[in-house]
């Protein structure tokens, strides 16, 4: 098994987040350009990033994987969060992705999620690995889609305050029954049917 704490792929540095990248997460993380298809999202203070990074912590520890602090240079600026963490009580790897707004368009999500896909396989191959989008956003779901993972289901976003809002969830294998009845369970409204 690989040492997936620091990871180096063609154009990234991959680091378990520290507290000296909080600045640049909570820059990220604040903007609303990287929250465009989902405000709700947004951190309102420095205190949500700093919380994100010690949430890491506990992922990295608990799951031996978790989300990275990405940089486009070595000891760069941090221009990005992403990889794989167990959600607390899921049978799954959520693929997480959001990077500043300076950096869209080159392909780095991709870049890096393909680090984390790899990663999470080798840690819990048993574990599906899940990317939990909203269907506007087009660039996340191209990006799930070039990554192969595959549309198994479409509803109602519960909880989001557009109403209108439709999620997607995207796998990166041929679900069971356990896995669609954890992912229904996860994603419709209580007495859904």
């Amino acid at each position: 098994m690989t040492n997936w704490r620091h990871v180096r792929t063609e154009r990234l540095w991959l680091d378990v987040a520290t507290v000296a990248d909080v600045p640049d997460l909570h820059e990220i993380h604040a903007d609303p350009q990287s929250w465009e298809h989902f405000p709700a999202g947004r951190h309102a203070d420095r205190l949500m990033s700093e919380q994100m990074v010690v949430n890491g912590d506990r992922q990295w520890a608990t799951n031996g994987l978790g989300y990275w602090s990405v940089r486009d240079a070595d000891g760069g600026h941090v221009v990005g969060r992403g990889g794989c963490a167990v959600p607390d009580g899921s049978p799954w790897w959520n693929l997480y992705y959001r990077f500043g707004a300076s950096v869209h368009r080159r392909g780095y999500a991709t870049e890096m999620a393909q680090a984390a896909i790899e990663a999470a396989h080798d840690i819990g191959p048993e574990r599906a690995v899940l990317a939990y989008l909203l269907e506007h956003n087009e660039a996340s779901r191209r990006t799930a889609e070039r990554l192969g993972l595959r549309l198994v289901w479409r509803g109602h976003d519960v909880g989001n305050p557009d109403r209108d809002a439709i999620r997607l969830v995207y796998v990166d294998r041929e679900p069971d029954t356990d896995l669609m009845d954890a992912i229904s369970r996860h994603c419709e409204p209580p007495g859904a049917s």
